[in-house]
C-alpha cells in the first residue's frame, strides 16, 4: 500500500425487512435501522437484492433512472419521494465480471430502485451520497441463491455493503389489523421463533428447508420472493455457518422485522 492510501475496511452483508413506504414515519423501526447503519463502516457502494424484483437472467438498475413506484394506496407524499446516488457503473461492471459465463448478466437501461431498496436505504443513508445498483432477484432455488451471494461475496472486501431486502413473514392476505402495532398471528410469529433460532445456530441446510420444516407456513409466506432474499446474505458471508447478529428483531403489523447481519 503507497503512502497516503486509505486501507479499505471490509464490509458485511445484511438481510433487512424493508416494511412499506410508512415504515419511513416509523420512529421506531427507522431509528433502528438507523442506528444500525451508523455502527457499520462506512460503504463505498451499495449492492441490493429486493423482494420487489424477480427477473432472470440477473439484471442490473440503471444508474440515474428514477425510482420504481411499486405499491398502491398510500399517501401522495411517497409516489414523490426521490433518492438520487451517485453513479454504480463501475459496480455493475463489477458484478458481471464476477459471474460465469453461463450465467450472463443484463444491465436495464433505464430501470432505477424499487421500493425494496429506496424505503430502507432513505432511512439507513438518508444523504443519497453512496452508488447504490439493485440486483434482481433471479430464483427462489436457495442453493442457487447462496452460490450467487458467494460469487458476490468479493466484493465485500472491496467495501460494497450487500443487502438482501425481504420480510421474514410477508402473510399479507391473511393480516386482519392493518396498524403498525397489529397483534402478531400465530403463523407469523412461529415462524419468526424457528428462523431465529436457525440463525442463532448457524443452520443454512433448517433455512433452506423452510418450505416443509418451518412452522406458520404456507401463511408466513404464500409467495416466497420476501425470504428468498436471505440467502443471498447467508452466501455472502465467510462463513455461512457461522451465527451472524440478529441486530433488530419484533414485529410490525404483525410481520417479523427480524434482521441479520454477517461477516
Amino acid at each position: 500500500m503507497t503512502a497516503g492510501t486509505t486501507a479499505i475496511e471490509r464490509m458485511p452483508a445484511l438481510y433487512i425487512g424493508h416494511g412499506a413506504p410508512p415504515l419511513l414515519d416509523d420512529p421506531a423501526w427507522s431509528s433502528e435501522l438507523a442506528h444500525w447503519a451508523s455502527e457499520l463502516p462506512r460503504p463505498k457502494a451499495i449492492l441490493i437484492v429486493s423482494a420487489h424484483w424477480e427477473s432472470a437472467p440477473v439484471s442490473l438498475t440503471a444508474s440515474g433512472a428514477e425510482l420504481v413506484y411499486d405499491f398502491g394506496g398510500f399517501a401522495p407524499k411517497y409516489y414523490q419521494m426521490t433518492y438520487r446516488t451517485p453513479d454504480a457503473t463501475a459496480l455493475a461492471a463489477q458484478v458481471a465480471q464476477l459471474m460465469p459465463d453461463t450465467e450472463p448478466v443484463h444491465q436495464h437501461t433505464s430501470r432505477g430502485l424499487d421500493h425494496g431498496a429506496w424505503v430502507p436505504l432513505k432511512i439507513m443513508y438518508p444523504d443519497a451520497d453512496i452508488p447504490v445498483l439493485q440486483m434482481s432477484l433471479p430464483t427462489h432455488d436457495p442453493e442457487r441463491l447462496l452460490k450467487l451471494g458467494e460469487r458476490l461475496r468479493p466484493l465485500r472486501d472491496e467495501g460494497v455493503l450487500i443487502i438482501g431486502s425481504g420480510f421474514l413473514t410477508h402473510g399479507l392476505p391473511f393480516l386482519t389489523e392493518w396498524r403498525i402495532d397489529a397483534s402478531v398471528p400465530q403463523w407469523s410469529a412461529d415462524f419468526d421463533a424457528w428462523a431465529g433460532e436457525a440463525m442463532a445456530r448457524g443452520d443454512v441446510d433448517e433455512l433452506a428447508s423452510y418450505r416443509a420444516k418451518a412452522p406458520g407456513m404456507p401463511y408466513a409466506h404464500p409467495t416466497v420472493e420476501h425470504y428468498s432474499p436471505l440467502f443471498v446474505t447467508l452466501g455472502a458471508a465467510t462463513d455461512p455457518g457461522t451465527p451472524g447478529t440478529q441486530v433488530i428483531d419484533g414485529f410490525w403489523m404483525g410481520l417479523s422485522k427480524r434482521s441479520l447481519e454477517v461477516a
